[in-house]
Order: C-alpha cells, then sequence, then structure tokens
C-alpha cells in the first residue's frame, strides 16, 4: 500500500518521465502527512495507486503521460485542488466521505469514479500552477519588517510582492498579529494571527506599511465567486482556520481590492526597482511559496536585479528582500532577509509550518 510505502525523497525537481510523475505523488503523500493533511495525503495516495491502473479516464493519462517537471510543477496538487473543488461545489457527493476524514476503504475507485465522471471540468485544473495564497504566512512579513527597523532601517515600508495570487498579503496593513507576544496592526482587524511561537520573540519596534502592490502571472480576483472557489480549493481541508482567513480575506477585498499587476516577477521587479524611491522608506521585496514555481533563469534574473539595485541603496532609501519558502529537506518553510547596505547576507531568521501554524524563531 502506498499509506506504508509512501517516504519523502529529496529528487531534482526539473526530473521528467513516469518515475518522477510517481516520486511527485509519493512525496506530496509523505509532505502531507508530516504536515498533518492526512485527508490530502490519502486523495494523493489514491492518485498514487491509479498511476499503476487503467481507471481514471483522460484526466489519470494525461498525469501518466505528464511532459513537463512533475516535481517542480507541483502535478499533484493540480489534480487534488480540482478534485476538492468538485468537493466544495456539491457536485460528486461520493468525494464526501473523504473529504469528512472519515477513511473509506474504497476511497481509490469514488476518486477514480469522480475523475472519470468529470473530466471536462478536471482537465484544466492541470494547466496551471496551484494558487495557495495563504494570510496565515503573513507572520513572516511582519516578523521581518520588525527585525528590520530593529537593524537600523526606516519604519516606513513600500511592499513588492512576486508571486501575488490573489494578493492576500498585500492587504497585510490591515491585520493584526501577536507574534510571541509582539503586538502589530490595527486592534480591531477582522483578521487576527497569533501563530504558536517558538523561541523569544521578535524584536519589540513597529512598522509602517505605506504602499504596497504585486504582481502574479494569472492573478486571482477575490471578488469573483469562482475564482475565489478555485483558490478555496487549493487549502488542504483539514485546516479548518485557514478557510475562516481566506473569508475574512474575501470580505476585505471587496472593501479594497490589492493592487496586483498581471507579469512575470523579472518583468514586475525590473521596472518597480527603476522607479525613484522615497527617502526614509525602505524598499522592500518579498515572496512566499513561490521560488520554485520561477523559471531558474528568471530567478538569476531577480537575484542580479536585487544585488544591482543593493548596490545602489543608501541608509535614506535601503533596500530588502524577505523570502518564506521551503526547504524540501525538511518539510519546513524558512524565512531569510537580505538587505542593502550593510546586510548582504542572507540570515534565516526563522522555521516555520508551511501555513503558519507555528513558528521557530531564530533572529
Amino acid at each position: 500500500m502506498v499509506k506504508q510505502a509512501a517516504k519523502y525523497v529529496v529528487a531534482d525537481p526539473q526530473a521528467r518521465g513516469a518515475e518522477a510523475v510517481a516520486r511527485s505523488l509519493e512525496n506530496q503523500v509523505a509532505y502531507c502527512r508530516d504536515n498533518d493533511a492526512p485527508i490530502t495525503a490519502s486523495v494523493c495516495a489514491a492518485l498514487r495507486s491509479l498511476l499503476d491502473s487503467e481507471r481514471g479516464g483522460v484526466v489519470m493519462e494525461r498525469v501518466r503521460k505528464w511532459a513537463g517537471p512533475a516535481l517542480a510543477d507541483a502535478l499533484p496538487l493540480r489534480v487534488a485542488g480540482g478534485l476538492h473543488a468538485l468537493h466544495l461545489a456539491g457536485s460528486e457527493p461520493e468525494l464526501r466521505p473523504i473529504y469528512e476524514g472519515l477513511e473509506p476503504t474504497d476511497a481509490q475507485d469514488r476518486i477514480a469514479q469522480a475523475l472519470e465522471t468529470h473530466e471536462a471540468f478536471l482537465l484544466p485544473w492541470l494547466d496551471s500552477p496551484p494558487q495557495t495564497n495563504e494570510a496565515g504566512r503573513s507572520w513572516a512579513f511582519a516578523a521581518a519588517m520588525l527585525w528590520l527597523v530593529d537593524e537600523g532601517l526606516p519604519e516606513k515600508f513600500e511592499l513588492l510582492e512576486l508571486g501575488s495570487s490573489a494578493g492576500i498579503n498585500l492587504m497585510m496593513q490591515r491585520y493584526r498579529f501577536d507574534l510571541g507576544g509582539v503586538i502589530a496592526g490595527p486592534e480591531r482587524a477582522s483578521m487576527q494571527l497569533s501563530p504558536e511561537w517558538r523561541g523569544d520573540p521578535p524584536p519589540q519596534a513597529s512598522f509602517d506599511i505605506v504602499s504596497a502592490r504585486g504582481c502574479d502571472v494569472a492573478p486571482v480576483d477575490l471578488t469573483d465567486p469562482d475564482q475565489a472557489l478555485r483558490l478555496k480549493a487549493y487549502i488542504w481541508p483539514e485546516f479548518h482556520a485557514r478557510f475562516a482567513r481566506m473569508d475574512a480575506a474575501i470580505e476585505a477585498a471587496q472593501t479594497v481590492p490589492p493592487q496586483i499587476m498581471r507579469s512575470g516577477a523579472g518583468d514586475f521587479l525590473s521596472d518597480a526597482l527603476a522607479e525613484p524611491q522615497e527617502d526614509g522608506v525602505t524598499r522592500m521585496v518579498m515572496h512566499s511559496v513561490v521560488w520554485q514555481y520561477i523559471p531558474a533563469h528568471e530567478r538569476d534574473r531577480i537575484t542580479t536585479l536585487m544585488e544591482s539595485s543593493g548596490a545602489a541603496a543608501t541608509d535614506d532609501a535601503p533596500l530588502a528582500w524577505v523570502s518564506l519558502e521551503a526547504n524540501r529537506d525538511t518539510h519546513r518553510h524558512e524565512l531569510s532577509v537580505r538587505y542593502w547596505p550593510g546586510g548582504e547576507e542572507w540570515v534565516k531568521l526563522g522555521t516555520a509550518h508551511p501555513h503558519g501554524q507555528w513558528v521557530e524563531w531564530e533572529g
């Protein structure tokens, strides 16, 4: 059984072919189990089993013959997102016992039937990477700003986010944070974020977000019910608090939607960094769980842009780079920061649960 055999194995994310497809599913099963997501793990385990069968119709046939790098393309989560959307929309009652955590013994057959019955709905889910926008991760940007202010950077921030998805992090000036007892944000915010904090608290400081904008190759409009449902479908069903946060973010977007440009990260950053920077404002480039989806040549371009712009930064107009990205060896997300002038090397500030349930602070 996959449940017994699934083990996370460090693999080349650019590997292609049948073995890479199988490994991507097995790694996803192990990753989900290690992060307290047994329902999503069971869905991916069933998909892994279906690889070795003739069930699943054209959806599984396309998965079996996946031409791209299955791991880098997050292939398992593309299929799992579509199946979860079927459940959320009430379109496939046979999936309900799986998503209610009842662990039916015929889960593989139920999923195969859903794949075969809803091919027209599910096939488009294979065409684009998952959108995993999560307000719970914004703790990292708040904590990073506190740390940067403590390092001597101006407490006013201009935020530039790469891979903004629906722009949930771009609305963080409307969120309230309790970071190990250090409070930031408006008292009556509809979004209250208080991750379990391990270790010392971040510096006791304050920050002010004066502007926030971002980019995405396929922005999600939270004011569109269909697009909002798509974003919800990528939430692992085990985490009820994430759905509550998503509802709060959707409500916030109805009032003042986030500013997102449809653009690749490199082009957006090139234009943004070329704009004049106000004295007394820290320009902060940030991203979370997006680096793995950016092609290698574009990641190199982003690094070059940041380092060349950093070389021209001043004490009055500094540049910071804040990254919250997965360490595939530890199954944890790491918060790291660079800034110019003065802090050009990466500094790891903490490690966290993928969706911000807990934080181990090292800063």
